[in-house]
């Protein structure tokens, strides 16, 4: 064999960690990241969308690599895009997700009476997006405080009477909230520390804003779930991080702070929503569901390389089928659309190679959306009724955790003899 064959070979023979090792280290605790959990090639920024008159610009793709410690078992991609580029300006709005108000309304009377809220409290919620949670506060007369850095969400809420600070959300900014008004009774933080750069900056000012006996609530999709149900869709730039409880223990104890309780709820696909309160405040010990879910992490391997490895091969499965499906569907001559145009519809259309040839079009409920055309894909979003004009044959489910509630709202596809369609865990065609 010659030496150039000698040298191909070593290089086919290469693994993906091999050719992936980044020296940057751990966004926790950081140490080098030397384990790749998935490589979903490159992506544009996903929670993004492209306007009509930027159709013939050039897009930046980013590598799509998740890694995980394992030190500290975060699961991790690298900082391509700074923080204040992605979400300063944001497409996501939550208060277009029936089930998504209803269980914020949900969490606000529960947490109202648990905590004994009333006028003399104050709540902050971290990352408050349009409003949609803080007015139920605001209804009940608990006062409230917003800290949201997208400027057009942020005037969302303003406008619905939400007092909102306008600005990222660390050290700094838990400074100025505590001089201008005082800590908080309760501070929540859903699904926003998946989106923090500098986890230990945010965590270290969660515990400046948080007042003695104050508890902190988080909700975030569990890792667990990611893993064990091929969920690997959520992982974009946007996302910097990825959760499991035992990973969370850490981090908060290394700033002060303890998960003392926890509830399993099932939104995105299955999440944890942990109470945690200062380490000092010992007079709420730590209940057991919090040893239990912990205990669930090592049995399920989420502390074993190997339960990654597994993973990825999950993840080129679910690509191969989901194109062998829609590639069928088109020599049969069936017509396909997509509903939604979330993040994670975005990372599987980008990882999958998926364009219009595949995929006619997509809706959306969001206006701001609709017009606009998918990154990276260039897939033209709709409204919804465009669903109805057309009678396409089937129905691809992009934003799969709002399955139940979107299967209800699309009944009327039957009418025609339509079908839906979800792609994770496993393809199904309902």
């Amino acid at each position: 064999m010659s030496s150039i064959d000698e040298n191909k070979q070593s290089l086919v023979h290469r693994t993906s960690a091999q050719r992936s090792t980044d020296t940057r280290g751990c966004r926790f605790c950081d140490q080098p990241l030397q384990h790749l959990a998935v490589d979903l090639g490159m992506s544009p920024l996903c929670q993004s969308q492209v306007e009509v008159e930027n159709l013939n610009k050039h897009e930046i793709f980013y590598p799509l690599r998740a890694f995980v410690c394992d030190q500290c078992w975060l699961i991790q991609v690298h900082e391509h895009v700074h923080g204040e580029e992605i979400f300063s300006h944001y497409a996501y709005f939550s208060s277009y997700s029936d089930s998504w108000l209803a269980h914020a309304k949900s969490y606000v009377d529960m947490i109202t009476e648990r905590l004994e809220l009333n006028g003399e409290s104050l709540v902050v919620e971290l990352a408050s997006n349009d409003g949609y949670l803080l007015q139920n506060f605001v209804g009940k007369s608990v006062p409230c405080l917003g800290v949201e850095p997208a400027t057009n969400v942020a005037q969302v809420a303003i406008d619905k009477g939400i007092d909102v600070c306008n600005k990222f959300f660390g050290v700094k900014t838990a400074e100025e909230v505590v001089a201008e008004n005082r800590q908080a009774n309760l501070v929540i933080a859903n699904n926003v520390l998946a989106h923090v750069p500098d986890l230990n900056d945010f965590t270290a000012g969660i515990k400046i804003l948080l007042a003695p006996g104050g508890t902190l609530t988080v909700e975030f999709p569990h890792a667990q779930n990611m893993i064990e149900l091929n969920q690997f869709d959520t992982i974009y730039q946007e996302h910097y991080c990825y959760f499991l409880l035992s990973a969370l223990e850490k981090v908060f104890e290394h700033h002060g702070m303890t998960i003392f309780d926890l509830d399993v709820i099932p939104t995105h696909g299955g999440s944890l929503r942990i109470y945690v309160r200062h380490t000092e405040d010992i007079d709420r010990p730590v209940a057991e569901i919090v040893n239990r879910v912990r205990e669930g992490e090592i049995a399920g391997g989420m502390m074993e390389l190997e339960t990654y490895k597994q993973f990825a091969k999950r993840a080129e499965q679910t690509k191969w089928n989901l194109l062998e499906f829609l590639i069928d569907a088109r020599r049969q001559g069936k017509a396909v659309v997509g509903y939604g145009a979330p993040g994670k519809g975005n990372t599987m259309i980008n990882y999958c190679g998926i364009r219009e040839d595949l995929l006619d079009y997509t809706v959306d409920r969001n206006p701001f959306k609709q017009g606009s055309f998918l990154v990276g894909s260039r897939i033209p979003v709709y409204p919804t009724e465009m669903i109805a004009e057309t009678k396409p044959d089937y129905v691809l489910i992009m934003p799969w955790n709002l399955k139940t509630e979107l299967v209800k709202q699309l009944d009327y596809v039957r009418e025609w003899g339509g079908k839906l369609v979800v792609a994770i865990p496993e393809l199904e065609v309902i």
